[in-house]
């Protein structure tokens, strides 16, 4: 019967298992990474996800005040008057939260002022508005 010398046969199993281990570790670091990885992507998805709700909300409340001076210059306001109908177009859209309501809202105003003004064409401004309000916050104004 012989001795092992110098990690023979008898140390085998340890080996394995060490390397095994080592290669089981490696994995774990590997999906650490991946996870942190997704986890980095989801929060940043979720921030960019918050910051263009948030422009967007901007740029819609740029836009109804906008509205409201087009509309309240048609129905002949003026000074303070004119803002105070303009800040009335943008509270429409807070607390209702429906671009429909802020229509209705200008459009039957429009209607009872006399001004002769189609659907349509309130339809149209509050689109060129909307792409006039964010061009401005984009360039930061």
């Amino acid at each position: 019967m012989g001795v092992a010398v110098g990690g023979g046969a008898k140390n085998r199993p340890n080996d394995t298992l060490r390397r095994e281990l080592a290669r089981y570790m490696d994995r774990v670091r590997i999906a650490g990474v991946i996870m942190t990885t997704f986890d980095d992507r989801e929060t940043a998805f979720e921030s960019k996800f918050a910051h263009d709700q948030e422009l967007e909300f901007k740029a819609t409340a740029r836009r109804n005040r906008m509205l409201g001076l087009w509309a309240g210059g048609l129905m002949g306001l003026e000074g303070d008057h004119l803002e105070q109908y303009a800040g009335a177009v943008v509270r429409a859209d807070i607390e209702h939260h429906a671009d429909e309501d802020v229509l209705r809202k200008v459009w039957k105003d429009l209607s009872a002022s006399g001004a002769k003004v189609t659907e349509g064409a309130v339809r149209a401004k509050m689109e060129e508005f909307l792409a006039v309000a964010r061009d401005q916050i984009k360039q930061g104004a």
